[in-house]
């Protein structure tokens, strides 16, 4: 039976979470992983929909999305409670979230970074097959 996990991707910015997607489900299918997918409006409730999910028979999650900073520090407090929320959610349950959410300071880096060369859902995809052989 092939490892399940759970791929939470936001969509508020949909044409570079489609690529992010897209990479990250080719890469778990070439190694043989099966993810369900579920789609939230905005990156910050990634956590949140992983934790009320994390008690459920998944082995590994995968958060997608981007974030692009604007004139104001809202980027930096959403890029840091995301990134402290999936940590403490993987070492508190012992299970692999790996984190695929760009974060740019222009929308030019974010198509730059969910790119077919150096797309961050393929990275998230490879680290979570890493972690999978360790556990």
């Amino acid at each position: 039976m092939k490892k399940k996990g759970l791929v939470v991707v936001s969509n508020y910015y949909e044409n570079i979470s489609d690529n992010l997607l897209k990479y990250c489900l080719k890469t778990l299918s070439r190694n043989k992983l099966e993810a369900d997918i579920k789609i939230v409006s905005g990156a910050l409730e990634i956590p949140t929909l992983i934790s009320c999910n994390i008690k459920k028979k998944y082995k590994f999650f995968i958060a997608l999305g981007c974030i692009i900073k604007g004139k104001t520090p809202h980027f930096d407090f959403i890029a840091s409670a995301i990134t402290k929320s999936l940590l403490d959610l993987s070492i508190e349950h012992k299970v692999p979230i790996t984190n695929g959410i760009i974060t740019s300071l222009t929308r030019t880096q974010a198509i730059e970074r969910s790119s077919k060369n150096k797309n961050k859902g393929q990275e998230a995809a490879n680290a979570a097959i890493s972690l999978l052989k360790h556990i």
